[in-house]
């Protein structure tokens, strides 16, 4: 089991973002009392025996709580959970957030890991997306990190902006290269509904990236990073040997989670997904009233599969058709190598023995190989 903790505060909003954030702080008394006894609550959902594996603070922005409040909520947090020796204990920061003093605190705390939203090595790129921190601050960030010891990074870059030219990309990747980090998680800007940048796009104010460049913008990724010894373990998602995300791992090989805080997500392993309330408002008032305010899933036999496909498949570590078919049986594994035969055979995907997996060329294309693959 692993968990996920979702910190919703915010400074300022980025352009592109749509995720679950506050820009104001008034709340943050309540939901640091809310958060903490959602954790005592839900105790009871982690199953008799077992510990926890990995820890990950998600957001907005993790790194807008205090050393004093992030200590509160990890000491609960170790006061109520059994804790495995060796896991990933993740934080999200913004690279402005990391001070000298900062970073003494979090070396101070359980964290062991510290994954940072770069998104360009651009100062204009910055300022587009309404990225509160300068290159420079990125640099800092890192060498303050490394000074208290925590050198296990992660930063994320995007691609695919508006009027990107791939020598512009190439030279932000160069940069992060330059700093010698042992992750990277590269991602295609994507225009989310109801984001300022998608009001731009819908002004005639941005014109997206064509689909050529961000082909030639992704393939330059991946060989400039393997060519540098990093392991492409996931579509968005490269490491040096023995640094993958563990955590975010988990997601993918279907591992069970509890996610706290507003708008986190829990699954069971099994069936059962529920989704906290996307309001910090609520999320407050339910915990304190002691009715957390959530929705819950049941999965079908077909939403399994096409999830299970959809995760394992993004992976270098692919399906398992031995661990398939005693999940859904001998006919659904006959009718996922049936409807795989057209890629194996033009060779976007590729049986190894018991596994079945993309191969380079397939990454290009995999929205579409995934989707043809649901049964």
């Amino acid at each position: 089991m692993n968990l996920y903790l979702h910190i919703p505060f915010c400074a300022s909003r980025c352009s592109y973002c749509d995720f679950y954030t506050q820009t104001g702080s008034k709340q943050r008394t309540d939901f640091l009392s809310a958060l903490l006894r959602e954790l005592e609550e839900r105790r009871e959902e982690l199953p008799r025996g077992e510990e926890v594996k990995h820890i990950y603070f998600g957001g907005g922005t993790p790194s807008q709580l205090s050393i004093a409040e992030l200590t509160t909520i990890t000491q609960r947090i170790h006061s109520l959970y059994p804790i495995a020796k060796g896991g990933e204990v993740t934080i999200e920061c913004n690279p402005d957030d990391i001070t000298p003093s900062y970073a003494e605190g979090l070396a101070l705390l359980p964290f062991n890991r510290v994954s940072m939203g770069v998104q360009s090595f651009h100062p204009d790129d910055l300022t587009f997306l309404n990225r509160r921190h300068s290159v420079e601050q990125v640099h800092e960030a890192v060498s303050a990190l490394r000074s208290v010891g925590i050198t296990n990074l992660s930063l994320d870059l995007i691609y695919g902006l508006p009027r990107q030219t791939l020598e512009r990309w190439e030279a932000s990747i160069e940069s992060f290269l330059a700093l010698s980090v042992p992750h990277l998680s590269a991602y295609h800007l994507i225009y989310e509904e109801g984001t300022a940048l998608t009001k731009l796009l819908e002004q005639g104010k941005v014109q997206a990236v064509s689909e050529e460049d961000s082909l030639a913008f992704f393939q330059l990724l991946i060989n400039r990073l393997k060519a540098a010894g990093y392991e492409h373990y996931e579509i968005s998602n490269f490491a040096l040997p023995g640094c993958h995300a563990r955590h975010n791992t988990g997601y993918w090989q279907g591992d069970p989670y509890l996610g706290f805080g507003p708008s986190a997500h829990s699954y069971d392993g099994g069936r059962r997904r529920s989704f906290n309330v996307p309001s910090l408002t609520a999320y407050i008032k339910g915990m304190l009233s002691g009715k957390r305010d959530y929705s819950l899933e049941i999965l079908t036999d077909e939403e399994l599969q096409h999830e299970y496909i959809m995760t394992r498949l993004r992976t270098q570590w692919g399906i398992s058709l031995e661990a398939y078919q005693a999940r859904f049986g001998e006919e659904a594994r006959a009718k996922l190598l049936c409807l795989a035969e057209p890629f194996l055979s033009s060779g976007t995907l590729l049986r190894d023995g018991d596994l079945l997996r993309l191969t380079p060329e397939g990454i290009f294309v995999s929205d579409g190989i995934i989707a043809s693959l649901f049964c």
